[in-house]
Formats: structure tokens, C-alpha cells, sequence
């Protein structure tokens, strides 16, 4: 599917909600971004990106990016270090075998906020709110 077939069909202002109302429990960032490329190898590129966007210079090393390739009809979960030690292989391979079939059934939002609302409470419960946080990266869908 071309990417602007599937940004079109997603409810974005759902979407920015979603991730917003996740940030205000945690010091985490979630970032959801969509490539307008067909790329074969979508985690290389997603880590890429997570680089790229600065994910990986939070002070706590508790940023998450959902990279979805619609093209090649594949996705990625990228989370920084510090989140990866707090919730390991299994909550990783949990979440994309949900995703995975959320999107299958076509639904393209409500898969993405499931797969955003769990990452969100991983987040609240290991790396929830402090005083003075500030979201130093935007609330937004990228594309």
C-alpha cells in the first residue's frame, strides 16, 4: 500500500491524542512515524531513523519509535536501551505480534493506538512523571 493511501485512512488527531495523553504519565517519548519508502530491511531503517529524529539522547534512555513501512507491508518497535532493560525481548515480541494482527484486519488507527497505549503504560509503570518534565521532541505522526 502507498503510504498516502494509509496516512489518509489513519485518524491522526486520534493518533497525536493518544501519544500526548501516554507522555503525560511518563518521562518517556513515543514516537510513531510512517516511510514513504519500500524498505525490505524496515528495522535497519527504523534504527536509523530513531537516531536520526534524537530519540536516542533522552537523559534516560526511555524513547520508543514506531516506524511503519506500508509499502512493503512491515513495521518496527525501536526502544532506547533503558527501556529495553526494563521490559526485555517478551513484552517486544507481545506487542508486535499484536500490532501485527491488528493491522491485518485494516483498522490502521486502532492498531496504532493499542500498540501506543501499551507502550505508554510500560513507560508510566518504569519511567512515570516527574515534576518539571518537559517533551523536548514534538507530539506528532511523522511522515
Amino acid at each position: 500500500m502507498h503510504a498516502h493511501k494509509f496516512i489518509n485512512q489513519l485518524d491522526e488527531a486520534k493518533l497525536v491524542a493518544a501519544i500526548a495523553e501516554a507522555e503525560q504519565k511518563t518521562s518517556g517519548t513515543i514516537h510513531v512515524y510512517v516511510s514513504h519508502r519500500a524498505h525490505i530491511k524496515a528495522r535497519a531503517y527504523a534504527q536509523r531513523r530513531f537516531h536520526q529524529l534524537g530519540l536516542a539522547n533522552t537523559s534516560q534512555h526511555n524513547a520508543v519509535l514506531l516506524y511503519l513501512t506500508p509499502r512493503t507491508r512491515q513495521f518496527a518497535i525501536i526502544g532506547d536501551r533503558g527501556v529495553h532493560e526494563k521490559c526485555g525481548d517478551a513484552f517486544w515480541q507481545e506487542v508486535s505480534a499484536q500490532l501485527s494482527a491488528a493491522l491485518k484486519l485494516g483498522d490502521y488507527t486502532a492498531a496504532i493506538l493499542q500498540t501506543v497505549r501499551q507502550i505508554g503504560d510500560l513507560l508510566a509503570a518504569h519511567f512515570p512523571a516527574a515534576a518539571g518534565d518537559t517533551n523536548a521532541f514534538p507530539t506528532a505522526l511523522s511522515h
